[in-house]
């Protein structure tokens, strides 16, 4: 799932790999409801983490 992004994928990527908006994805990020870190100023995000963020939403895991 998600081979063609790196190991930790920005904003953009993290949008579209959810069909997402920037507000929607910065909600998800703020909220905690997806594993994710700032590192100057700028959201990194494990694709481990949006992962299991599907997962969860779809109740798999």
């Amino acid at each position: 799932m998600y081979e063609q992004y790196s190991d930790i994928v920005t904003v953009e990527d993290f949008c579209e790999m959810l069909s997402i908006g920037k507000n929607t994805a910065y909600q998800l990020l703020s909220s905690g409801q997806v594993k994710a870190f700032r590192y100057n100023r700028v959201w990194k995000i494990p694709k481990q983490g949006v992962i299991e963020y599907v997962l969860q939403q779809s109740n798999l895991a």
